[in-house]
């Protein structure tokens, strides 16, 4: 059988995108402006080694499944077809064909074959190398792997306000920058800020939150496991003259040996920490506030609390090994716990995606200097999670909520307004 019959056996309906094989078959409308393209009987042996998002990555990166109709630093579109596609392989062949359909991959086609050099070894093979997840050295290293890629790289990608969270649109088409800064501000306020307040930004980033705070006269400091965001974040601060109250250090958040602080940003590093952890980490930040500070927890959660939080094997072998992502209750269950009261929640899915549409937009609008500082491989693995990620915020697969929590004094009081005290 051919590629094109094989993928036809299993189908229920035509899909929204083109399958052309290496073999000269092909599968799906003809005008389709999507296409996915097996250059090679290799794609078809990293599909069947490993099935599902985890193959397809491999044949992508490795330039053995090529994709045309849309760019490779904005692939947000094909996302979509896959997913309706998934729903129409629903048919289960007969004996008899599933026995041609046996014969026609062949052994030969269930070997391993080279995997792309982004990639890391299994959750469990890392483990058994005596790699502790969640170690204070296992969390540098995969901080490192991720963020120390190249810091022209990340600015070619987040723009100048090298900042890598959800930014808070006003409007869907206001510019990234606007958005970023916008989400600055929404922090500052929600946590009370004013001239003379100390803050501390735990998995700071290069800085940007540190940055804008101190230019409105808050002692802050930043903490983060990348070297590089450090380099870069210090020479901002100096950039901008703001060395007598801002600082970006190399520390794990554990290590910060301040206390006292009147509030504590955390914006997008609960991902990295691991669900066993919750509790520690936000008894480590009550512990960081003085009585009535305040805790803005900014993360990417799942839209419910019962299914696993570990990721995919994509995500996890080439985004952010050890990730996990608990629903929104699981968080706000954890702060409570740990002693804080939650006093409000929002969430910012739409946010995210339109975050990362301008992020692929940056991507593409430098596609060939990127290409030239990381090599093609690493952008088109860029292009893949943003648009996968662009595509999962816009359908509710995933979500990023903010929660505002207070480290309660004697007193029991605390002085957080109701929400129309903030505009965007």
């Amino acid at each position: 059988m051919t590629i094109g019959e094989i993928v036809a056996a299993f189908a229920t309906g035509e899909p929204p995108l083109r399958i052309e094989a290496y073999d000269g078959s092909a599968f799906g409308p003809e005008n389709s402006e999507l296409v996915l393209r097996l250059t090679s009987r290799r794609a078809l042996q990293y599909f069947v080694t490993a099935p599902g998002d985890l193959g397809l990555a491999r044949a992508y990166l490795m330039g053995e499944l090529e994709v045309d109709g849309v760019h490779p630093g904005a692939p947000h579109d094909v996302f979509g077809a896959l997913e309706v596609f998934r729903k129409t392989m629903t048919h289960t062949p007969d004996l008899r064909t599933m026995a041609r359909i046996a014969r026609s991959i062949g052994r030969e086609n269930i070997t391993m074959l080279p995997i792309p050099e982004q990639e890391v070894p299994a959750a469990w093979r890392r483990v058994a190398h005596g790699m502790r997840r969640h170690s204070k050295k296992r969390d540098s290293e995969v901080v490192s792997y991720h963020y120390d890629v190249s810091n022209r790289f990340y600015e070619w990608i987040l723009g100048p306000s090298m900042t890598y969270t959800c930014a808070c649109y006003p409007d869907a088409g206001v510019s990234l920058e606007e958005a970023q800064d916008n989400k600055y501000r929404l922090v500052f306020d929600k946590l009370g800020l004013k001239a003379g307040d100390r803050l501390l930004d735990v998995g700071c980033g290069w800085g940007g939150m540190v940055r804008y705070a101190a230019a409105r006269g808050v002692r802050a400091i930043g903490v983060t496991l990348s070297r590089e965001q450090v380099e870069w974040g210090q020479a901002a601060i100096r950039d901008q003259g703001l060395g007598d109250l801002a600082e970006v250090r190399l520390m794990d958040y554990r290590d910060v040996p301040e206390r006292d602080f009147d509030a504590v940003s955390s914006i997008g590093i609960t991902e990295h920490i691991g669900r066993r952890n919750y509790h520690d980490y936000f008894t480590r930040l009550h512990g960081y506030l003085r009585p009535g500070g305040r805790l803005l927890n900014h993360c990417i959660t799942r839209p419910d609390n019962s299914r696993s939080v570990k990721a995919g094997a994509f995500i996890d072998r080439y985004i952010f090994p050890d990730g996990e992502l608990a629903g929104a209750g699981t968080v706000h269950l954890e702060a409570e716990n740990a002693g804080f009261e939650v006093v409000h929640e929002e969430n910012l899915r739409q946010h995210y995606a339109f975050t990362l549409r301008d992020w692929c937009a940056n991507l593409v609008e430098h596609w060939d200097e990127a290409v030239d500082e990381v090599g093609e491989p690493m952008a088109k693995l860029w292009g893949l999670y943003m648009g996968a990620c662009q595509y999962g915020f816009e359908h509710n697969k995933i979500q990023l909520h903010q929660i505002l929590a207070v480290r309660l004094g004697d007193t029991m009081t605390w002085d957080v307004p109701l929400r129309q005290w903030w505009r965007p």
